[in-house]
Parts: C-alpha cells; sequence; structure tokens
C-alpha cells in the first residue's frame, strides 16, 4: 500500500539524475556500494534498501551480487526504472520507513542500506527508524548507513578573490524554511545504532578531495532548482530563484560548498 508522500523534491527525470550522479560520486569519495566490513561471499544473501529512490545502489550492488536477493523499499517509485528494464534478481516493494515493519519483513535480510534520509527524517524519527530497522535484520545481518555530516559544511575556493555569499545565503535560506533542511540528528547516529542494539559500530569518514568535491557541489545545485519548483511557499520559491543564478556564477569563479561524509555499520547480534 502506498503511503503518503511529502517528499521535498520532485521525482522527475532531473531529480532521479541527481540521485545517480549524486550516488556515483559517493562510491568514488568511499571506494565502495558495501562497507568491506560487511561479509557478503554467504550464498543467497537477501540485501535491501531503504528510499531507494532510483534503484542505483542496488543495481550497483547486482554487479557483484547477481545471486543475492535485492529489493528496493520506498514509499513511491516514481523515480524507479520500469520493472521490465531491471534485472530479475531486482524488485520493488512500497513501505514508509515511518510505518510499522510488515509482518513478513520482520529478522529476513542479510544487509540493509539507508542513504541520503537527511531530508526525510526529523529528529525524533531516527531512534524508531533504527529500531525498526534492525527488527528487519536476521541475527549477525548489517545496517549500513550513509548521510552528509551538516555541522561540518563549508564553502572552499579556487582563488583567494572567489566570492561565497550567495551561495551561503543560498544554504542559510533552505535552512530557516524546513527542519528537514536543517538535519542535526546524523550527529548522534554511531550512539544511536548502539542503542537500538547494534554491536561492532563503526563510522567512516571522509572527506572528498577538491575535484570530487566540486562535482558533487555541481550536483547538489540542482537541489535548489527542484525546491523552489516545488515548494507551496512563495516567497522562498522567489529566493530561490533570485539567489540560485549568482550562486552557480560564484561556483563558475571557483567556489563551492562541500563538508565531511560518512557511513556508520553495526551487525545485530
Amino acid at each position: 500500500m502506498a503511503s503518503k508522500d511529502d517528499y521535498v523534491f520532485t521525482r522527475d527525470f532531473l531529480d532521479n539524475s541527481r540521485i545517480n550522479l549524486m550516488h556515483h560520486f559517493w562510491t568514488k569519495i568511499f571506494g565502495y556500494t558495501i562497507h568491506p566490513k560487511i561479509p557478503t561471499d554467504a550464498p543467497n544473501l537477501r540485501v535491501a534498501d531503504i528510499g531507494c529512490g532510483t534503484g542505483i545502489w542496488l543495481l550497483d550492488v547486482n554487479d557483484n551480487l547477481k545471486n543475492a536477493q535485492l529489493e528496493g523499499l520506498d514509499i513511491s517509485f516514481d523515480a524507479a526504472p520500469p520493472s521490465e528494464t531491471l534485472p530479475a534478481n531486482v524488485t520493488f516493494r512500497h513501505w514508509n520507513i515511518k510505518e510499522e515493519v510488515p509482518e513478513d519483513l520482520i529478522g529476513v535480510y542479510d544487509i540493509l542500506n539507508v542513504r541520503f534520509l537527511a531530508f526525510v527524517l526529523l529528529n525524533d524519527d531516527v531512534p524508531g527508524a533504527v529500531a525498526k530497522l534492525f527488527k528487519m535484520l536476521k541475527p549477525g545481518g548489517y545496517l549500513q548507513w550513509g548521510e552528509a555530516d551538516y555541522d561540518t559544511l563549508r564553502f572552499d575556493t579556487t582563488k583567494p578573490e572567489c566570492k561565497t555569499e550567495n551561495l551561503i545565503d543560498l544554504f542559510k535560506l533552505l535552512a530557516v524554511q524546513d527542519p528537514r533542511l536543517k538535519p542535526s540528528w546524523f550527529r548522534n547516529l554511531t550512539q544511536t545504532f548502539e542503542e537500538a542494539g547494534f554491536v561492532d559500530v563503526k563510522k567512516d569518514t571522509q572527506d572528498a578531495p577538491p575535484h570530487l568535491a566540486f562535482m558533487f557541489h555541481e550536483a547538489g545545485l540542482m537541489i535548489h532548482e527542484l525546491i523552489a519548483r516545488k515548494t507551496k511557499n512563495e516567497t522562498m520559491a522567489r529566493e530561490l530563484k533570485r539567489l540560485l543564478p549568482r550562486a552557480v556564477e560564484e561556483t563558475k569563479q571557483g567556489a563551492y560548498g562541500t563538508s565531511l561524509r560518512f557511513t556508520v555499520i553495526g551487525r545485530k547480534p
């Protein structure tokens, strides 16, 4: 059953391309789709991507796990490719992480992946979400969760004369308009894993090299365009449309926003 969709982005071809591009850059930065500490050599693995969007993570995982059962769970599949185009072992199913876990999904997964839910979950949603994911794993199963660390957001420049004022204002604008656009829960994610019962919790933090940070930033600028299209807040839409061209010009001159990014993993005992 489909759930109410209050996703902040547009679920169109531009948004889908942004998701796929950011996945590519993320994988380049970290060097893996599944953390190397997570074992993947068992036969008949059952793996799910929570909030799977376009399914790009599953399709990349499929390159190395062609015998695994790969499932994408999301509130909507407007972003997903037609089912006829998918590998036979990749399937999609509706599930909203804010709702209870269906009985047939309890204790069945070897690996769960979550990424880029910072703009979906509010601070109070996260402990319950992690507890549900814990419930969905088999004993010995792993949860992997990746996000950007927005506390470390900074604006780098390639030359001393580069300006960043409009980029800074653009990012500030989102933060004051919607609490989902200024998340803070990620800073305690390792603790949240441990409180849910996970063991062997590890955090991999990466700072992208400048060339990847710049390209990730350009892909991220699409977020502001997409929000301007979808928001019902006319003042916000107007400000986004005013600031975005100026921020793009600053980017052309060599300014870009970046931050640390992290992946947290934990094992269900």
